[in-house]
């Protein structure tokens, strides 16, 4: 969790942020931006809407979750699926529960010395929101092709429309900005990034670690259809004498594929340790020997761009992965594989000594060191100054000298 407990140097604008899961999940880019932000200016985070009988039946009834959170950033707050607010599927029902939410937000913002307002989009699902009240700027932040699709589709027109009316748009990934960045002139590419610090600095080895034995050849992240199943069964059935180590809870679209990871975690070399707070994720990479990207190759997975990347490289890990479009600009750092064998061939490149060295692990944590999110999340900012005008870029610059 991002401790920040000075309020924002820019307290007169305000980011209403508009996202699609609600806080206190595994964190994603995200949270890492707009915890950050909060840092520049007064950031709401609005929880996506509950069903009415998800709001009313069991469902929490306060709006603002900051007085029930621990360690919130100053200046940042989460809006909650509110027991007033929910959706009906009746557009107009459910426009009037959007411009309220949203109001309430802007509202809140108000009271807190916001007089400009800035609307930060993480779907174009929420391209409604950008006709439920007045903004300053509008951003639009593409980190994940969201069709979601393993066969490539082309750019929707609700998303081209969102992106050419947008004040500015941030994309992650090289293909997703070869796919769209050309929509608007005022695209920044922002790549995924790494809280540097907390996994440069040494950490104990967590307990549930200590029993598992060396070599370890891990994952650390959420446990998705997208990772190659096939692949890591059959490494795993190839190496008993390796360890094959996965960190991160697990999504219910494992199921098409749920007998073969039922059997790869039969496996005596192969351990499951679950999900994890953000806060422990870095002690559980730097207990790895060597790190996986272990992806299969497809129309979606060429436009992602993996949070670990960084993670793993500011714990000095050697890497093994697959060549996404994301990933060949890391070439010098990771060991490319794509079939089986080249997988072994890659594993055992990573556990040599020379891959292990004093000079390959700094090699690595320098890279990370260009990534790292304060750095990333300072060029939003001052991106979404220059929208906001030049006296708010003046003085952005002048508040971090």
């Amino acid at each position: 969790m991002l401790k920040n407990d000075r309020p924002p140097c820019m307290p007169d604008v305000g980011i209403t942020a508009v996202v699609p899961d609600e806080w206190g999940g595994p964190w994603e880019s995200r949270h890492q931006v707009l915890t950050r932000l909060a840092k520049y200016f007064n950031v709401v985070w609005i929880n996506p809407v509950g069903w009415w009988n998800e709001s009313w039946f069991g469902a929490r009834s306060d709006r603002f979750l900051s007085s029930r959170i621990q360690d919130l950033p100053h200046g940042f707050s989460v809006f909650d699926r509110s027991y007033f607010f929910p959706g009906f599927g009746k557009p107009w029902i459910d426009y009037a529960s959007e411009y309220s939410r949203l109001a309430i937000a802007r509202n809140t913002l108000r009271k807190r010395g916001s007089k400009a307002h800035v609307l930060y989009l993480w779907r174009d699902s929420f391209f409604s929101a950008m006709d439920r009240g007045r903004y300053d700027a509008s951003c639009y932040h593409i980190d994940d092709e969201y069709t979601f699709s393993d066969v490539d589709i082309p750019n929707s027109p609700r998303e081209e429309n969102l992106i050419k009316r947008v004040d500015q748009v941030f994309i992650s990934s090289p293909a997703l900005m070869a796919k769209k960045g050309h929509l608007n002139s005022q695209t920044a590419r922002i790549p995924n990034g790494v809280n540097v610090r907390e996994y440069i600095i040494p950490k104990d080895e967590p307990e549930d670690m200590v029993g598992i034995p060396h070599p370890r050849i891990g994952y650390v992240g959420i446990i998705k259809r997208q990772l190659n199943v096939d692949l890591l069964l059959e490494m795993a059935v190839r190496h008993p004498e390796y360890s094959f180590v996965f960190v991160g809870p697990k999504r219910p679209d494992l199921r098409d594929d749920g007998e073969k990871w039922e059997k790869l975690e039969s496996l005596s070399n192969a351990y499951f340790v679950g999900g994890k707070p953000v806060s422990e994720l870095p002690a559980y990479t730097q207990h790895m020997d060597v790190c996986m990207l272990c992806y299969t190759l497809n129309d979606y997975t060429k436009y992602i761009y993996p949070l670990k990347l960084h993670e793993y490289l500011a714990a000095g890990k050697p890497i093994v992965g697959v060549p996404l479009e994301s990933l060949k600009g890391f070439a010098e750092y990771i060991h490319f594989a794509v079939t089986a064998d080249e997988w072994e061939a890659g594993i055992q490149l990573a556990l040599n000594d020379a891959s292990r060295s004093d000079e390959r692990v700094e090699a690595r944590k320098n890279v990370a060191r260009e990534h790292d999110w304060d750095v990333l999340t300072y060029k939003i900012a001052h991106k979404i100054c220059e929208r906001l005008g030049p006296d708010y870029v003046a003085r952005l610059s002048e508040e971090i000298k």
